[in-house]
């Protein structure tokens, strides 16, 4: 889970159109999604069971698995990683990578967090109270890594697997981690957007360069 979980944001406006069977998959994953949220705010997450969320989504047990292998990848996982690959390829090929990143979080952080505050804030918080969502987040990171390292090897004309393409794909993937950490632990109070803007600021011009805050 990083900023761009946190965003959870479907961008509709250029989202492509699903057919009937992608639309049912789709809202059987809301129904799930939907189902553990409402549980874990009333009763926690450790007491919020995979038969619960099954009852409450009114599915099968073998189907929340079938739609997520573990009860942290409901948390975890969202729509955004597909369409945020299209999403950077939309934008200009000369663009620097990082700004593109920003241009996209940014259309995702307003609509996204406009319509579900109270699940924003609810993810992040079970990112950092949670052991066993933290550790099923970092495993999850290199799924987003993967998409930052072909969007910047075609960019770049590098091989995706090259060193720096992946150090540099996977140090923004860990600071926006960490960026979300962060508005979590400050109870939520600053502007999400800021924080993503002061992140790849200091990435951008180097740490000794950005003062300090």
């Amino acid at each position: 889970m990083n900023v761009m979980t946190a965003a959870r944001t479907s961008l509709p406006a250029s989202a492509p159109q699903l057919g009937l069977r992608e639309r049912k998959k789709l809202k059987t994953r809301v129904a799930i999604r939907e189902a553990t949220y409402r549980l874990i705010r009333e009763q926690g997450y450790e007491a919020t069971t995979v038969e619960q969320i099954a009852e409450a989504a009114e599915v099968s047990p073998s189907t929340v698995f079938r739609y997520f292998p573990t009860k942290e990848d409901i948390v975890l996982t969202d729509e955004f990683d597909p369409l945020l690959e299209s999403e950077l390829r939309r934008r200009p090929a000369g663009e620097p990578v990082v700004e593109s990143l920003r241009r996209v979080l940014h259309r995702a952080m307003g609509p996204g967090l406009a319509e579900e505050p109270e699940i924003s804030r609810l993810r992040t918080k079970l990112m950092i109270e949670v052991p066993a969502v933290r550790a099923r987040m970092l495993e999850s990171m290199s799924v987003t890594g993967g998409i930052l390292c072909r969007v910047i090897a075609e960019r770049t004309g590098r091989d995706p697997g090259e060193l720096e393409v992946r150090a540099f794909s996977m140090g923004l993937i860990g600071a926006l981690t960490e960026t979300a950490a962060y508005w979590a632990e400050r109870d939520h109070r600053d502007d999400l957007a800021t924080l993503v803007d002061r992140t790849l600021d200091m990435l951008v011009s180097g740490f000794a360069e950005t003062g300090g805050r």
